[in-house]
Formats: C-alpha cells, sequence, structure tokens
C-alpha cells in the first residue's frame, strides 16, 4: 500500500508556464526561439531514448536501467543553464543531461552494459564526471571540485545531481555546509521525484528541501521541475551567481518518478496506480510543446520531424551499443596505476601468456 503523499498542489514553487502550456510568470528568460526549439527537441529526443534502453534492458541488451521518464525539463532545464566549463557531477539517472551537454550516448550506455565502469567517455574534456551509484556520494565530489576550481580562479561552476533520497545522506549536509564555509561556486540540485526507491518523501522530510539552505547560509529555490523555463531560470540565477564568486545555490525542483526506481524494481508493490495520473497530466514535454505551440515558435511539421528524427537517432544509438564487441578480460589491468610496477607488469605479462588474451 502507497503511504500518503504531498500532492503537487501543496507544493508552493516557482512556475512560469502552467501544465496546460499558458504562461502564469515571466517567461522571458533569456532565451531565443532557436533555443526554445532545441529544449523541445531535446526532451523529445532524450524520452524516446529513454524508452528505448528499458526496452534494450528487457531484450538483455543492458543490466539494470533507471528510468527518467517524467524528469526530462529538471534535467535538460538545467543542464541547457550550464557554461561550457561548468562540471556536472551525476548521479545514475541523468542521462538526460548527458545528452544535453553533448556526451557520447553510445559511450554512457555502456556503463548499463556492464562493459565499463562509469562508460569511457572522457570525464575532463566531456565536464561530466562518471555515473555515481552511491548514495549522494557525488555531492560531495562536486563540492569538492568546486572549491578547486575557486582556488584556481577558473571561474567555472560545479552542478551536482540528487534525489530526495540523497538529501536524508549525511553526505549532502557534510557537502552542503562546506560548500557555504568555503564560498564554493556550486549547485546543489536536488531533483524531488517523491520517492527513494520505496520510501515515499512524507516519510523522509517534514519540510520543504530547500528551506535547508538557510541553515546553511545559501539561497535555496524550489522549482516546478516539469516546468523546463522555470528550471532554466532558476539554475541560470545559480549559476551566474557561482560565476560571480557569490557562492552556492541550492535547488529543489518538483518532479515526479513516472516509471520504477529502476527496470530491478515493481513500484506496484508499494505506488498506488492513480498517484500517477495527476502527474501525467504535468507532463513536461507536452506542457512545453503547448507553449511554444501557443505562441508560434512551432507547428505540427516541426513537432514530426523531431519525432522522427528521434527514431532515426535512436536506432543508431541501439545499433552501435548493440554492435560492441566484449571487452577482453586484460583490460582489468588498465586504468589501474599512472607509474605501475614492475611487479604489476610482470603479472600483466603472465596473465596475458597463460590466457592467450
Amino acid at each position: 500500500m502507497s503511504a500518503p503523499q504531498t500532492t503537487p498542489e501543496e507544493l508552493p514553487m516557482l512556475q512560469l508556464v502552467a501544465p496546460d502550456g499558458t504562461a502564469v510568470g515571466d517567461v522571458d528568460v533569456g532565451l531565443s526561439g532557436d533555443q526554445l526549439r532545441e529544449l523541445l527537441r531535446l526532451m523529445i529526443f532524450c524520452r524516446r531514448l529513454d524508452r528505448e534502453c528499458t526496452a534494450l534492458q528487457r531484450q538483455g541488451e543492458l543490466t539494470v536501467y533507471p528510468a527518467f521518464e517524467g524528469q526530462e525539463a529538471a534535467q535538460i532545464g538545467s543542464a541547457f543553464a550550464l557554461g561550457p566549463d561548468d562540471f556536472v557531477f551525476p548521479s545514475f539517472r541523468e542521462l538526460a543531461v548527458a545528452v544535453a551537454r553533448g556526451v557520447d550516448t553510445v559511450e554512457y550506455l555502456q556503463y548499463h552494459r556492464g562493459t565499463w565502469h562509469g562508460g569511457p567517455y572522457d570525464p575532463i574534456a566531456n565536464r561530466f564526471a562518471p555515473i555515481c551509484v552511491p548514495v549522494a556520494t557525488q555531492i560531495v565530489h562536486a563540492v569538492g571540485w568546486a572549491m578547486g576550481a575557486k582556488l584556481d580562479g577558473t571561474g567555472a561552476c560545479s552542478i551536482a545531481y540528487f534525489g530526495d533520497g540523497s538529501a536524508s545522506e549525511g553526505d549532502f549536509h557534510e557537502a552542503a555546509n562546506m560548500a557555504s564555509v568555503f564560498g564554493a561556486p556550486a549547485i546543489l540540485f536536488c531533483q524531488n521525484n517523491g520517492w527513494a526507491i520505496s520510501v515515499p518523501l512524507a516519510q523522509q522530510t517534514v519540510a520543504p528541501i530547500a528551506k535547508r539552505a538557510e541553515g546553511y547560509g545559501m539561497p535555496g529555490v524550489r522549482v516546478d521541475g516539469n516546468d523546463v523555463l522555470a528550471v532554466y531560470a532558476v539554475t541560470k540565477a545559480a549559476v551566474d551567481r557561482a560565476h560571480a564568486g557569490e557562492g552556492p545555490t541550492l535547488i529543489e525542483a518538483i518532479t515526479y518518478r513516472v516509471g520504477a526506481h529502476s527496470t530491478a524494481d515493481d513500484a506496484s508493490r508499494y505506488r498506488k496506480v492513480d498517484e500517477v495520473a495527476p502527474w501525467l497530466e504535468r507532463d513536461p514535454v507536452e506542457r512545453h510543446q503547448r507553449f511554444l505551440e501557443s505562441r508560434d515558435v512551432i507547428d505540427e511539421t516541426f513537432v514530426k520531424e523531431t519525432e522522427e528524427a528521434a527514431e532515426t537517432w535512436v536506432s543508431e544509438v541501439r545499433g552501435a551499443l548493440t554492435e560492441l564487441a566484449v571487452p577482453p578480460v586484460s583490460e582489468i589491468f588498465d586504468h589501474v596505476f599512472a607509474n605501475p610496477s614492475a611487479t604489476f607488469e610482470r603479472e600483466r605479462r603472465d596473465f596475458e601468456a597463460g590466457s592467450g588474451a
């Protein structure tokens, strides 16, 4: 049986576009028509990719996969606000952020295929850290990187993505405190999707997560995580603060996990079906599409062509992913030591001679 949930209506938060696509705030967030269209294109592409990844897992092509449907606006709106030198520290559900930041999709998904821990993409070149499964540890990493960036005078900031469950971990509190004390240019971005696996928000906290920022001496913002323009606006403000040397910001994006925690989870065992329905009416992709249509920024042709392009792209990703060769076992010796010892190199040679790898 599902535990009582706070309903969307009871959550005070910044919203610029209502679920029906009408403006309810200042929607002039500094984006051009092309950029507004790009937000929709990315959301359409990422939703199609997300569904394909679930299918790939069911077909045995991926191991465990954590779907993000319903959280497209939270991920893409925030990623869109980052500068080229800013550094992303993801959890394991930020595939849409990776796509928005230009990370090679096939390389990213090698993690979920089980052929490379973290994915073979270059974290430094991509400004996107390896996928982080341990709960909340990436928040500490993000703050540490931001402290280093401040000392180096780079002018860049970091952003840590985490869920409401991570906000219950000690790492969150330690990172928030250090970020404030040292004035780190870090953004703590909580995607509050209502569930920490099977634990509902009502059993985790009785107050908004964003309100914790006050105790750490940093700004805290609560935003409608299904409103891509609102998410972009609050993240851009946090990025500008960080770049200006004004310290960290905590953002709580109220969104919803439409599917299960992962493909290894059965949400029907702890969540009622009728709980999902109100959130489907707040669909982030449809909301932005309606908004753009009402402003004559897009038409049916744009949507149709974008959906067709997404199908083609996903098909290419599937093909490249499923054609990947099994990595050699000898790869276990790679990336272990920067300066391998003579003993280590002898063990490598012995292994290769004995296995024929």
